[in-house]
């Protein structure tokens, strides 16, 4: 692949000249201008648009560090990132991490590098502190409340949806509650926050065999509802951890005429309205629009925007 060295050797210019030509920068005589583009077209040479934009100063790139797109709670924030990018010149990058704090470091060193003009972070594996170190290299907006720590964020209340789902269970004198999860709580702000709420509403903590983790597709959550289903005292509500998992709950419940308890998704999905299950509306869309917006802004590194939750009890009127 020729590079910008053997344009300026066959040229006879420098490559201070040669860069003159590709930037559009600078002087360039009219002679040194056509010798410099036949021999650009001769090579067939492309110019590298990285390195012209580290030698400018400048990126158009913004990385989105997603764990897995399987759901759609994060296709959902992607669609609005997505969304928000396409008014602009700057394009999108997916960074696979499944929650790898190796991969996670990589696409941070990436950033440290200045091969992306800043990074949205959905979810993490890596601690918040070791995150918020990389603010010095670029823009770094987190998809969750970081607390007390120095982060740009847009996050949803989520801590006030899940007060407001067990207040409702309990008016409902519901009390054995079944919840499933992506991760443990050592390691997920969302379960931690989950059980958090539920002990401030029942003033106990939820019993050990009815916190279901590793939950990451509706065949596991099928598989999960068989376990819970087995158990002497079977849960009265399963809150699950997207709608299409609820309904892959729901399906076991009646592949095995078993009385179907109460069950709630998460994510609003059609999923959940065609069959009338409760659920919640993160408002993801808008939430990856406005991480985008942040990333771009010359905005403080701790700009925080909440998002309120939406918990929909009577899902019986979906708006797209």
């Amino acid at each position: 692949m020729a590079t910008i060295r053997d344009v300026a050797r066959l040229s006879g210019y420098s490559i201070t000249t040669v860069s003159r030509v590709l930037n559009h920068s600078g002087y360039v005589s009219q002679q040194a201008l056509r010798k410099i583009k036949q021999v650009m077209q001769q090579l067939d040479y492309v110019p590298n648009e990285t390195a012209r934009d580290l030698s400018n100063g400048q990126n158009h790139k913004i990385g989105v560090i997603l764990p897995q797109i399987r759901t759609p709670y994060f296709a959902q924030i992607l669609n609005g990132v997505a969304e928000a990018a396409f008014s602009t010149d700057y394009s999108i990058t997916l960074l696979p991490s499944e929650y790898n704090e190796q991969a996670e470091v990589y696409y941070l060193e990436q950033l440290r590098r200045k091969e992306y003009a800043g990074l949205i972070i959905t979810s993490h594996g890596l601690p918040l502190e070791k995150l918020a170190a990389y603010t010095k290299y670029g823009s770094l907006v987190l998809c969750e409340d970081p607390g007390n720590i120095s982060l740009a964020a847009v996050f949803t209340d989520r801590y006030a949806v899940f007060i407001k789902i067990f207040r409702w269970l309990q008016q409902q004198q519901i009390k054995r509650i079944a919840c499933m999860f992506y991760r443990p709580a050592k390691s997920s702000a969302t379960t931690r926050l989950t059980l958090t709420a539920y002990q401030e509403i029942y003033q106990t903590q939820l019993a050990a065999n009815l916190v279901m983790t590793g939950i990451s597709s509706p065949r596991t959550a099928y598989l999960a509802a068989q376990k819970l289903a087995q158990q002497v005292q079977a849960p009265q509500c399963i809150l699950t951890n997207s709608d299409s998992n609820a309904v892959a709950v729901r399906q076991y419940y009646i592949d095995q005429q078993l009385p179907i308890p109460i069950i709630i998704g998460q994510g609003y999905e059609m999923a959940s309205f065609a069959v009338k299950l409760p659920t919640i509306n993160y408002h993801l869309y808008e939430l990856g629009q406005k991480a985008f917006e942040i990333a771009l802004a010359d905005a403080p590194l701790t700009t925080k925007i909440k998002l309120p939750a939406d918990f929909i009890s009577q899902n019986d009127h979906f708006i797209l």
